[in-house]
């Protein structure tokens, strides 16, 4: 599952410098995750960080893009090259 930046986003640049995959940018309006690099932390951490500093919780699963822990492992695997 790669996470999602919600509208809520208030663009505090706290969430993007987190990530260890580089998954999120800024956008037009509000940051955005790239679904290719997010692993939700997957292999990293014990759970997604950018959602740990997030000050207004606006980044929830995408529900357009489930994937299982081990496809976000592959994932980790195919963008890490361990």
């Amino acid at each position: 599952m790669a996470l999602m930046i919600t509208d809520e986003c208030i663009n505090c640049d706290v969430c993007e410098p987190e990530c260890p995959n580089e998954a999120i940018s800024p956008g037009d309006e509000i940051y955005i995750i790239d679904p290719n690099k997010c692993t939700e932390c997957v292999g990293h951490y014990d759970e997604p960080q950018c959602q740990q500093v997030c000050p207004v919780d606006c980044i929830p699963v995408d529900p357009e893009r489930v994937e299982s822990e081990s496809e976000l492992m592959e994932k980790y695997h195919r963008l890490t090259g361990l």
